[in-house]
């Protein structure tokens, strides 16, 4: 099978659709099928030249809206040569153009991965893109999914909250396997290149947050349930409590100051480490060496980072935001809370109130997770399950 990959960017920076492609391409390849991608990235960005596949570059686009002129032309020219075509995000023009052509051309069948984008908690936390979204919605985007072959969603509390959101939603859902690769190279190696990224953090125990620094992914929150449990650790346990590990790409300057700033006013600058954005070795030694692994969203797909943590047999402290808790809740190797002042302060709490016994237990029933439901072999082969079947399907579109 041939397949066209529609996205924005493969920027590693822009977060886990990124990673989670990177991921599955070379297993996919090895299963005997082939991936395109098409973006609007621009064509001399230097992270196209290690990227994992061919990759039709056809911006750089102006606006978030990754409208570029060249993309309808080129999709005309082209899409023939494809079995599927994915399109990866919603309300932007990439959609639009994908489901125009290929209603147009009788073909090849398009399928839509939302990654969370039609996650209900928009509404309440940014209300006026809410709002746009909402106008786009009934222009648009209800046509775009109503019309793909299937809407991929990656976990089944993803698939349940999508009907939320929007009137008239109506779409052939479908709920994907979806993961990460295993960690690749030695141990040795990812300790070695960790103390060489941040000798500060590597020599301390720590819990690590790794991921985009954003504002939806609950960081203030964490700083200051992270202040509190400082302060009265000392008291409870007669010592310090793990340093704190903020690793992660921020395209916010004025942002990421706000953070750090609330970090020396809470009295634990000196605690909490921020190392930037952490790739290959150095990623797998802090995430193989942190003591648990934090995420306090207030709304999050799927999380790979979280997946990766798994992989290297990491426990997650996560928020009931992530769309993966149930699953991780289940198999044992997660705590979870709302994504609130308390909640994720209590979080933290309880992960220092377990036994040693009990955080050993959580690692290794976190790798077994991760090969049981998460491993990128597992995720590529149902991929291919789904689209196999679901191409070869006849279906005349809506009109």
């Amino acid at each position: 099978m041939k397949i066209l990959r529609v996205i924005a960017s493969v920027d590693p920076a822009t977060g886990g659709p990124v990673a989670g492609m990177r991921a599955i391409t070379p297993v996919l390849a090895k299963l005997g099928h082939e991936t395109d991608f098409l973006t609007v990235d621009d064509p001399f960005a230097g992270y196209l030249q290690s990227w994992v596949g061919q990759t039709f570059a056809m911006g750089p686009a102006p606006t978030s809206y990754a409208y570029a002129r060249r993309v309808r032309p080129w999709l005309e020219k082209n899409i023939s040569r494809y079995d599927a075509v994915i399109v990866h995000g919603l309300w932007q023009y990439l959609g639009l153009a994908v489901r125009s052509v290929t209603r147009a051309r009788g073909g090849p069948p398009y399928f839509v991965i939302p990654h969370g984008m039609l996650d209900p908690s928009v509404r309440s936390t940014y209300p006026i893109k809410h709002i746009k979204k909402w106008l786009y919605w009934q222009v648009a985007e209800r046509r775009i999914l109503r019309d793909a072959r299937a809407v991929l969603f990656t976990c089944q509390e993803e698939r349940r909250l999508a009907r939320k959101t929007f009137p008239f939603y109506r779409s052939n859902e479908r709920v994907i396997a979806y993961g990460a690769a295993r960690p690749e190279g030695s141990p040795d190696a990812w300790a070695a290149a960790w103390r060489a990224r941040s000798p500060s953090s590597s020599t301390h125990r720590y819990f690590l947050f790794l991921g985009r620094i954003h504002s939806k992914k609950g960081i203030e929150l964490l700083l200051r349930g992270y202040a509190k449990i400082t302060r009265t650790y000392a008291v409870s346990h007669g010592g310090t409590p793990p340093d704190l590990v903020i690793a992660g790409p921020c395209v916010d300057d004025r942002y990421l100051a706000t953070l750090k700033t609330l970090a020396q006013a809470e009295g634990i600058g000196a605690s909490v480490h921020w190392p930037g954005m952490l790739t290959g070795d150095a990623k797998w030694g802090a995430l193989a060496a942190a003591e648990a692994f934090v995420l306090p969203s207030y709304q999050e797909n799927f999380g790979i980072a979280v997946v990766e943590a798994l992989a290297c047999g990491t426990p997650v402290l996560i928020s009931n935001r992530v769309n993966i808790w149930h699953e991780l809740d289940a198999d044992n190797v997660a705590l979870v809370e709302p994504p609130t002042q308390e909640g994720i302060t209590r979080l933290l709490e309880r992960w220092l109130l377990l036994t040693a016994d009990a955080r050993n237990k959580m690692g290794e029933a976190a790798r077994a997770s991760f090969e049981k439901r998460f491993e990128i072999g597992f995720a590529a082969q149902h991929l291919i399950e789904q689209l196999s079947s679901l191409v070869t399907q006849h279906t005349a579109p809506a009109r």
